[in-house]
């Protein structure tokens, strides 16, 4: 049976930097940061990505390299007698949960996107707020859009690793990172862009909070799509006689620069404006088309963000679906499109009611949550933290330290002083950590 194969380091770590780099990165942290001082928080989640995100991957990495399995053989391979493999069963089901209200948000941008094309969205003394009401609660459009959103989805997986997502990354990371030059220009020439600069990078820790601190933790390693077993499927891809400390950086470097491109795209052009930092998850779709229509093309500027968006979430869906055709098809590359399918169908039918929670659904709640929040909550505030909980116990603990050792030290130029500090992270620091983030996104602390 023919094993499928990055074809080369920098294919795969684009793809697994196109899979970390999401609506996350470029929508999520911009947002979170300006609730929370600014520049404080971006400097500590720069830190945690290094010293508790960066462990957890290279630990996703040793488990898929070293066995060349997708996420639940991985687990079967390394402890073989024993219930372990419920780890890549999780990190499967979370991605297909995930991925059916993800693909939700992946069609709300296309709507933007094509509305942007035709002119409609860039209004002056437009309500925004209001337009995205109406766009989100048209149950039609939205179904819609999630189905074109998955079909792009599918259509790439099914096509392998290197036919698919690796063309596909290629091609949509470089370009985003264009994108961004772009609008950072543009939001650098505005008058009083420096202000925008200013809290997004100088640290001021008066506004820091426990909460803050906290939500820093957590966001240093979810958005670098750990937890969920996603980086065990990519690694299994990579040819035994590559190394995984050098893309491990450079996924982990993509990530930062990618949000500190985000924050220098949107801070300046945010307090040019008038604008709040501190507006919340409507900084996309209500904040960001205010913005760009007190601007000169500014249609055509919201247009290029939309297209960076929509291309960051795609590179994400992918991964989740991938993790999920890869466990069904066990290897198996004849049933890969037939399981792309099959996986992207049910993944819509599951996502259907998350799209209609603020339309035909809105009034069905679970747990006093609308059944898009309830889904988002039941993912980043449960699944996801019990992943990479196990994940940072099962490796110090079933996987034999001179193995540990060889796998990450292999072709690598760095010195034993490397797998000693990160042997100690991952027993000693990171369980604690991600038990603490675990405690309080549950309201527990």
């Amino acid at each position: 049976m023919e094993k499928e194969q990055w074809s080369s380091k920098i294919g795969f770590i684009l793809a697994a930097a196109g899979s970390a780099i999401g609506i996350g990165a470029i929508w999520k942290l911009p947002y979170v940061t300006g609730v929370s001082g600014g520049g404080a928080f971006f400097l500590m989640f720069i830190l945690f990505s290094l010293f508790i995100g960066l462990p957890l991957l290279l630990a996703e990495f040793v488990i898929g390299r070293s066995t060349g399995k997708e996420a639940i053989r991985a687990y079967l391979a390394i402890a073989p007698k024993s219930k372990w493999h419920w780890i890549g069963i999780l990190g499967v089901v979370t991605c297909f949960v995930l991925l059916s209200f993800y693909s939700v948000v992946g069609g709300w941008i296309s709507l933007y996107f094509v509305k942007g094309l035709a002119g409609g969205v860039v209004q002056e003394g437009a309500d925004y707020g209001e337009l995205f009401g109406k766009t989100i609660s048209s149950s039609w459009s939205v179904l819609a859009a999630q189905a074109a959103f998955l079909l792009i989805t599918i259509v790439v997986v099914a096509k392998g690793v290197q036919s698919g997502i690796e063309k596909a990354s290629k091609i949509l990371m470089p370009a985003l990172f264009v994108l961004f030059l772009i609008l950072i220009v543009r939001s650098l020439t505005l008058e009083n862009a420096m202000e925008g600069i200013k809290f997004f990078l100088a640290p001021d820790f008066t506004n820091i909070t426990s909460e803050s601190v906290l939500f820093a933790m957590g966001q240093s390693f979810f958005s670098l799509s750990v937890g969920v077993s996603v980086m065990v499927t990519y690694s299994s891809y990579l040819p035994k006689n590559e190394g995984i400390v050098q893309p491990a950086l450079s996924v982990v470097g993509m990530n930062l620069f990618i949000a500190l491109l985000a924050g220098l795209a949107i801070f300046p052009a945010v307090f040019s404006l008038g604008f709040e930092p501190a507006e919340g998850p409507g900084l996309l779709f209500i904040v960001l088309p205010a913005v760009f229509e007190k601007l000169v093309f500014g249609e055509l500027f919201l247009l290029l963000f939309l297209a960076l968006f929509l291309f960051a979430t795609l590179t994400s869906a992918f991964s989740m679906l991938e993790i999920v055709v890869a466990a069904l098809a066990k290897g198996d590359t004849k049933k890969r499109t037939a399981f792309s399918w099959i996986a992207g169908g049910l993944i819509f039918l599951l996502g259907i009611p998350a799209a209609l929670s603020f339309g035909t659904l809105a009034e069905a709640t679970i747990f006093s949550k609308n059944i898009f929040d309830a889904a988002d909550f039941l993912v980043s505030n449960i699944l996801m933290p019990l992943g990479v909980l196990l994940i940072s116990i099962f490796v110090p603990l079933k996987i034999k330290k001179e193995i540990l050792r060889q796998e990450l030290l292999h072709n690598s130029r760095t010195g034993s002083w490397l797998f000693t500090l990160w042997y100690n992270v991952m027993r000693f620091v990171v369980p604690v950590v991600i038990v603490v983030v675990f405690l309080d996104s549950l309201g527990i602390i």
